[in-house]
């Protein structure tokens, strides 16, 4: 079994080994020398005053850490920059303290992992920097600050006041202590904005934890303020309505997104449901072990079908899924526990809800450091993903994917419809990601995807931007804002060259 763990763990990246960055694209979209570009200009927009509103991706989050690096390179920054050129004023952010990310409570890290340092790739796969954080988490910094983006926060967070005090990253930045975000990008009374990825962590946070409702570590994350379900559409739709009509409230211009399928990002799509390595003699070992197993299935299912309504076609299908066998192979599928299945343990306690895998699953990042590992050290009869099934926080089934779509769709029902009635720019970041997870996006002269480490799009947390992807976020909203207020950042020469942005951060950069 030793072999078993050792060829799991990280198997999902033996093609990082292929290079960090994007692959450059055949086609060479730069512009001709002799090319005469239009003077840049603002249309119908005003760009005097610019606040951002919004959660991680508006913060610059990258790498699983908050870092001054990515903040410096988030996109409403980038924005700022363009806006600049047009009258757009000075644009400040709540800088961390250092490029390891993290936090500190009152000089201590938190023992359970949470507001980590940033992740970096050490040859063999995402490991945190092993450097203590020093951004204090009790240090108000006091001031305004243009970009209220703020990782964990969901839609109905944005107006709660004193949210500072479940989410430390807003209360290091709030402009007193009971202030809500809204509050404080209203109070700046600004001409344009951007409203971005709002209703991204109301389904993401319940995807992360396995649609468990709770963390990896087995605890609630405080910045999720309530646990980790998926929101319900309707307060959703509340929440959004009553942020864009504060936010336009002075005739303000500006820009929202709609919410893509998270579960298209490289977190979900990495680790693979078949990493399990087995000989003949093991698989006869396993197959053994379960044998007991299996024909208490079919025993349950003919009582069943005897005494209830259900028929013999639907017990076997539902035998033939829960039916576990090994094979000697390199692929054989990991066990894992599914609540969605029929429950026999009042039949037979040992009959719990288990089943093997399928490439209907999709496994979460950190399961790939867990696949295979044995439960009790040294005991190859406890290896977690064969003799022990998988908990439910390691995996998302079909069941859970079809909720975490169905709030998606609802929400974009409701930015969009928002959207449409207020004249706002609207940004499909739904479909940029389906395209970049499928056949890449073209971005200069690189294609861009979500694979993780080698996509160039996805940083080293399989969720989050790159810089590189958020100089793409950029351009996307510069695009829209074009159709809509008749700016021309495109036809300037005005969009960002992403291959001047990095896609990862080394253990030495600090």
């Amino acid at each position: 079994m030793k072999q078993l763990i050792m060829k799991t763990k990280y198997i999902w990246l033996l093609a990082v080994l292929l290079g960090f960055t994007a692959c450059n694209s055949d086609d060479d979209s730069s512009s001709s020398m002799d090319e005469v570009l239009p003077p840049l200009t603002a249309g119908e927009a005003d760009f005097s005053k610019y606040v951002s509103v919004g959660a991680s991706f508006t913060a610059g989050f990258s790498d699983n850490a908050l870092f001054i690096a990515t903040q410096e390179n988030s996109f409403p920054n980038l924005l700022s920059m363009k806006f600049g050129m047009l009258g757009g004023g000075s644009f400040s952010q709540p800088l961390m303290a250092d490029n390891i990310g993290g936090l500190l409570f009152n000089g201590t890290q938190n023992p359970d992992g949470s507001f980590a340092q940033r992740l970096y790739f050490n040859g063999v796969g995402p490991t945190p920097l092993p450097a203590a954080p020093t951004t204090e988490a009790t240090t108000v910094l006091g001031g305004t600050f243009n970009n209220i983006g703020v990782p964990g926060a969901k839609s109905f967070h944005l107006g709660i006041n004193g949210y500072g005090f479940a989410n430390p990253y807003f209360g290091r930045m709030a402009s007193n202590p009971m202030a809500s975000m809204v509050e404080d990008a209203v109070a700046q009374n600004a001409t344009f904005f951007t409203l971005s990825e709002i209703g991204g962590n109301d389904v993401l946070s319940y995807a992360t934890s396995g649609g468990t409702g709770v963390d990896q570590t087995g605890n609630y994350n405080p910045a999720t303020y309530g646990g980790n379900d998926i929101t319900d559409p309707n307060v959703f739709a509340s929440s959004f309505s009553a942020t864009v009509d504060a936010l336009v409230a002075n005739g303000a211009k500006g820009v929202v997104t709609n919410v893509p399928y998270i579960t298209s990002l490289a977190h979900f799509t990495t680790v693979p449901h078949n990493p399990i390595p087995l000989d003949a003699g093991t698989a006869a070992a396993v197959n053994g072990a379960y044998a007991p197993y299996n024909a208490g299935i079919v025993q349950a299912f003919a009582y069943i079908v005897a005494t209830t309504p259900m028929t013999q076609e639907q017990a076997d299908a539902e035998i033939a899924k829960r039916t576990i066998m090994f094979e000697a192979s390199e692929t054989n599928a990991v066990v894992i526990l599914d609540e969605n299945l029929t429950d026999l343990t009042a039949l037979n306690p040992q009959l719990v809800n288990m089943r093997q895998a399928t490439a209907n699953d999709l496994f979460v990042l950190p399961a790939s450091s867990f696949i295979g590992t044995e439960a009790i050290p040294g005991n190859p009869m406890t290896v977690n993903g064969v003799a022990i099934p998988l908990a439910d926080k390691w995996v998302l089934t079909p069941e859970e994917q079809l909720a975490i779509k169905n709030a998606t769709d609802a929400y974009n029902v409701t930015i969009e419809s928002v959207a449409a009635s207020k004249g706002l720019a609207l940004v499909d970041f739904k479909g940029i990601l389906i395209q970049a997870s499928t056949i890449g996006i073209d971005s200069g002269n690189f294609t861009l995807t979500t694979d993780l480490v080698r996509g160039g799009l996805i940083s080293l947390d399989g969720v989050h931007l790159t810089s590189r992807g958020y100089s793409v976020m950029a351009n996307e909203i510069m695009r829209a804002i074009d159709a809509t207020y008749g700016t021309n950042f495109e036809a300037s020469g005005n969009f960002y060259d992403c291959g001047d942005y990095p896609t990862n951060y080394s253990k030495d950069f600090r």
